[in-house]
């Protein structure tokens, strides 16, 4: 069954609900460049709102790994997805220090999936999104037929611009390493906001179809 990641939530009563719709991942950006930035100090409630059974994951870009490692221990955070330009090296440490780790890359027709190698030992998951200078959160897809061409085992989130109407053509498509769908931007109401019906309709649509 094809898991669901929530990202880009930063209001406790959208997370409160959108906890409800039955999504296995919810994401906090950590990333002042972001829109959808959760605050330099936010408030622990925030995190509360995370029901059991629902992982936290922080989303990082080129933050210092001490940094991020006293953020995930005060924010109680489970998984830590890093989406910048972070080395082999800095995800081994992450990991290291007990958080599993997603590694986010921006792909291209011209993306190289042999260049992951360094990273195959010392990441959880991948996240394939769309190339970007924003990190993430541009509401466009890349061409998924890419994908085909990665065949590795590491499994991975696949990532920009997915719609609510997309369920079905993520179903279709087979990959024996698709482990998760990421949504965002496509199901907001407001950066940060998530549109409860369009979540919960989504959830709903590609873990039964896909069970």
């Amino acid at each position: 069954m094809i898991s669901v990641k929530v990202c880009g939530l930063c209001d406790p009563l959208n997370i409160q609900a959108i906890a409800g719709t039955g999504p296995d991942y919810l994401g906090f950006i950590f990333y002042p460049g972001s829109k959808r930035y959760v605050g330099e100090d936010p408030d622990k409630s925030i995190f509360r709102e995370v029901t059991a059974g629902i992982s936290k994951v922080g989303v990082f870009v080129d933050e210092k790994p001490e940094s991020i490692l006293q953020l995930a221990s005060r924010y109680t955070l489970q998984l830590i997805q890093l989406h910048g330009s972070e080395p082999a090296e800095y995800c081994e440490a992450i990991r290291s220090a007990g958080f599993r780790v997603i590694k986010a890359f921006g792909v291209a027709a011209d993306f190289d999936f042999n260049s992951l190698g360094p990273y195959l030992p010392v990441c959880d998951y991948f996240l394939f999104d769309t190339k970007s200078d924003l990190h993430g959160g541009t509401g466009f897809r890349f061409n998924w037929d890419t994908l085909k061409q990665y065949n590795f085992e590491v499994p991975f989130f696949l990532s920009g611009g997915i719609r609510p109407e997309d369920a079905a053509a993520i179903r279709e498509m087979h990959h024996p390493a698709l482990y998760g769908a990421d949504i965002n931007s496509c199901f907001e109401i407001a950066p940060g906001i998530k549109d409860i019906d369009k979540v919960k309709s989504f959830i709903q649509k590609i873990k039964t179809v896909a069970s």
